[in-house]
């Protein structure tokens, strides 16, 4: 069992940077590749990134290479986004998800992750 519980999220200006945390309970945190996502209201689950267990290897959607960074620290059991450079466009609530999947070709679907945190609520303003 993971628990998942994202913070950091709030009201920024167009430009502006963010960084999002997410902090899980359970033992085999470390054991377990960890993905953000967002969402909109009446659009589906969106892909961000992810980050694999201990390979640390990152995968991110193509619109959000090198504005965003996904990072982990397995000490502290918490995962990490720095978003730079936001649009109002990715206004939306971000969540954190983790999974035990040890492959890459699924990664980047939500459907792959067992555990989800509530969402954090991204606004960027024009």
């Amino acid at each position: 069992q993971v628990l998942l519980v994202e913070s950091g999220g709030g009201l920024v200006q167009t430009g502006d940077s963010l960084r999002l945390s997410c902090a899980a309970s359970g033992r085999t945190f470390s054991r377990v590749s960890m993905g953000w996502f967002r969402q909109v209201p009446g659009k589906e689950r969106e892909f961000v990134a992810a980050i694999r267990w201990r390979s640390a290897i990152t995968y991110y959607a193509d619109s959000m290479k090198g504005r965003f960074t996904i990072s982990r620290d397995d000490a502290k059991n918490t995962v990490y986004l720095q978003m730079i450079s936001l649009i109002p466009e990715e206004t939306a609530v971000y969540y954190c998800a983790a999974t035990y999947y040890s492959g890459t070709s699924y990664i980047n679907l939500a459907a792959t992750y067992e555990y989800w945190g509530q969402g954090t609520q991204v606004t960027v303003s024009s």
